[in-house]
């Protein structure tokens, strides 16, 4: 289903509610698709299940690991 911006802030709700029941919402602007309103699954994606494999499998060493307040310190002297 395509709408233009003003249709879809107009009917925002009822867009919310197709894409929670699987329709694909496509937002256009003179005509031209430039978003998409879509049910998000609740599976974790690969990306993350990958990386949190990867994280068990290569923990930190002590060396490596630091605490937050030594990370934000360092943060805050970079950006100065």
């Amino acid at each position: 289903m395509m709408y233009n911006v003003l249709e879809a802030r107009n009917r925002l709700s009822q867009l919310i509610a197709d894409a929670e029941s699987g329709i694909e919402v496509t937002i256009a602007r003179r005509g031209t698709p430039v978003a998409r309103i879509v049910r998000i699954d609740d599976a974790p994606s690969r990306a993350t299940n990958a990386f949190a494999r990867w994280l068990e499998e290569n923990p930190l060493t002590p060396q490596r690991a630091r605490p937050v307040d030594e990370i934000e310190a360092l943060i805050a002297e970079n950006r100065a």
